[in-house]
């Protein structure tokens, strides 16, 4: 369980690919805190730590999730977010953020206001995913509130903070991330098409 509160922002320094898998070795200022078997967030994938040397973590993406996942796209020297599980008893200061990503949305336009950004995303709606106006999403593995909320597309409203501590700084329009969308409104839609 996470929250979407990215800690830090780690680098890529090696993929190795190994059949449908792929070791993703990632350096990160979080490394020493973290041990063998751990979850932790990439991008808002939650992947276990296989292997820990010096200032480095290896994690590994299965088939499974490059197919579903941005971090098909990922190479060596990218930054992604990352973040550790949260913890039972802290502050849920985003919201609840499984890890598991829903579908991958293309960033289609970002606007810079006075101190500000906002970016937008379209995503295929035939995967029956939704977002409701100041409702929740995570992209990339930041929690972010969705405003503009349409059919296949929303855009989201970003801080300097947020803008200079994530990877929302290199973003650019055609670039492809991974959301997760809320999962109390994952389950209210579910019991909804349940009901009829």
């Amino acid at each position: 369980m996470f929250t979407g509160i990215i800690e830090d922002l780690g680098t890529i320094e090696k993929l190795d690919k190994d059949g449908g898998n792929l070791h993703i070795k990632v350096k990160s200022a979080l490394t020493e805190e973290l041990k063998i078997d751990q979850s932790v967030a990439h991008n808002g994938v939650c992947l276990t730590v296989v292997k820990i040397e010096d200032s480095s973590y290896t994690v590994t993406a299965i088939q499974e999730t490059l197919d579903k996942t941005n971090l098909n796209t990922i190479n060596e020297k990218d930054v992604v977010n990352i973040e550790r599980a949260m913890k039972l008893g802290d502050r849920l200061d985003g919201h609840i953020v499984q890890g598991h990503v829903d579908q991958t949305a293309k960033c289609v336009a970002v606007t810079e206001h006075d101190g500000s950004w906002s970016y937008t995303f379209e995503y295929d709606k035939d995967l029956n995913n939704v977002t409701i106006e100041k409702g929740s999403i995570t992209v990339n593995g930041v929690s972010l509130t969705v405003v503009n909320s349409q059919l296949n597309r929303f855009s989201v409203a970003i801080i300097p903070y947020t803008y200079n501590h994530t990877t929302f700084k290199n973003l650019s329009v055609g670039a492809t991330v991974n959301l997760e969308f809320d999962v109390i409104g994952k389950y209210v839609k579910r019991l909804n098409e349940l009901r009829y």
